[in-house]
């Protein structure tokens, strides 16, 4: 009787499909314990770990709160970028275990197709063999005859080739069997890591929520850290304004009194700048400055008190006390870009020449003086200036210039800062 591996490719052995599959099983459990571990291990901060926003008391409590955020922003950083790894990673075992599925489904349909084909094969191959070892007679006899020696070959060929069909059928049928039994731990593996991706997602969901709370919570303690800045800046502001007032009441106290006569003698006060070509005005600080070229005469009668000073740009500092006038007891200077032509001690008028102006880098400032005539400006005395702006003095000095015909000068700040001595004259 011919085997079944005679018969050509259609009987041909089969190709195994289920002993791949015990590795690949355990690689599902372990890559589900995986999972499990993932998405209990890992632990989330949540919104409600962040807190209550903190009201603004102090800015060193804010600032400890900024870090503390910052650095609690950060671990969750890298919890979120941890989870989102894990995601994808699950994402990719649940496509994986898909994949695996969808081949044992495969797989199963074809063993059963097969058996279908197998068992009508089978049934040829009984048929072939049976008539391929008798002539007609013999088959006649065995399939029409009724004598005892017939029967029996009948029946013992029925048995041989049904007992070769029932193998046949039983190892197509333990084959499904092994196949239905991967196709069910690949379903169990699919559900683990379909439940294990939802976990992740809802971890990752909760962990990027709680970022955000901390983000919002973080701009607020910066925003009342901003306010509490610009309020200490405020009050520093306030504290150096009471400050320099006190400093010029003090100075004020300490100064010796200026003496501005109810009466004065007779005397005149005359433009200083009349002879300037190109005058040109520039800021008021602690006197008046200005831009120009020619002589520079008094104000009006007075003595010269000094003449040069090494802190002035240029070294000229010409200070002369008026003896007459409203201003009288008044220091007045001139400094900076000029060419001095009178002397300590000197008698001026209002005619008297002081210098001559030349267009220097600097050009001049003229104003009020320390009644010392030292090369310190009223302004200076009683803490007005601070480096850039408009004072007192020198804006009164200014309407002086102004009421005598020269052009007044720019002021940088109204009101000017400081305020003038008590029966300081006005103009």
């Amino acid at each position: 009787m011919p085997s079944a591996d005679t018969l050509g490719p259609r009987c041909g052995p089969r190709r195994r499909f289920w002993p791949r599959w015990p590795l690949a099983r355990a690689f599902t459990v372990v890559c589900v314990s995986w999972l499990t571990l993932i998405a209990t291990d890992v632990l989330l901060p949540t919104a409600a770990s962040a807190g209550p926003t903190t009201s603004p008391s102090s800015v060193g409590s804010d600032q400890a709160q900024e870090a503390q955020l910052e650095s609690r922003i950060a671990q969750q950083g890298a919890v979120v970028q941890s989870l989102v790894a894990s995601f994808d990673q699950a994402q990719t075992h649940e496509a994986l275990v898909q994949a695996q599925l969808s081949a044992a489904q495969l797989h199963l349909s074809i063993d059963r197709i097969a058996q279908s084909k197998a068992t009508a094969v089978l049934r040829r191959i009984a048929l072939y063999t049976y008539m391929s070892g008798a002539d007609s007679s013999s088959i006649m006899g065995l399939f029409e005859g009724g004598d005892a020696a017939s029967v029996v070959e009948r029946q013992e060929y029925t048995g041989v080739v049904g007992a070769k069909v029932r193998d046949a059928i039983d190892a197509v049928e333990v084959d499904e069997q092994q196949t239905q039994s991967a196709e069910a731990v690949l379903s169990s593996a699919q559900a683990q890591a379909e439940a294990s991706v939802q976990q992740l997602a809802l971890q990752r969901k909760a962990a990027q929520s709680a970022l955000d709370n901390d983000n919002a919570l973080l701009a607020t303690v910066q925003g009342n850290l901003q306010t509490l800045l610009a309020a200490i800046a405020q009050q520093r502001e306030a504290a150096e304004e009471a400050e320099e007032q006190e400093m010029a009441e003090q100075a004020a106290a300490v100064l010796p009194p200026v003496t501005v006569l109810a009466n004065p003698t007779p005397g005149q006060y005359a433009n200083p700048l009349r002879g300037v070509g190109d005058l040109f005005p520039e800021r008021v600080d602690q006197g008046v400055d200005y831009s120009g070229a020619g002589p520079i005469f008094a104000v009006g009668d007075g003595v010269v008190l000094s003449t040069d000073n090494s802190g002035w740009p240029g070294g000229t500092f010409i200070s002369y006390r008026l003896t007459d006038g409203p201003a009288d007891g008044l220091v007045v200077y001139a400094a900076e870009d000029i060419d001095p032509v009178v002397s300590v001690g000197q008698v001026v008028t209002a005619s008297t020449e002081l210098g001559t102006m030349y267009e220097g880098p600097d050009g001049i400032e003229t104003g009020w003086a320390d009644p010392s005539g030292d090369g310190v400006t009223m302004a200076r005395d009683y803490g007005q200036f601070s480096g850039a702006n408009s004072t007192a003095f020198g804006a009164n000095f200014s309407d002086l210039l102004a009421a005598l015909g020269a052009p007044p000068g720019v002021m940088q700040n109204n009101p000017p800062t400081g305020t003038l001595p008590p029966n300081w004259p006005q103009w």
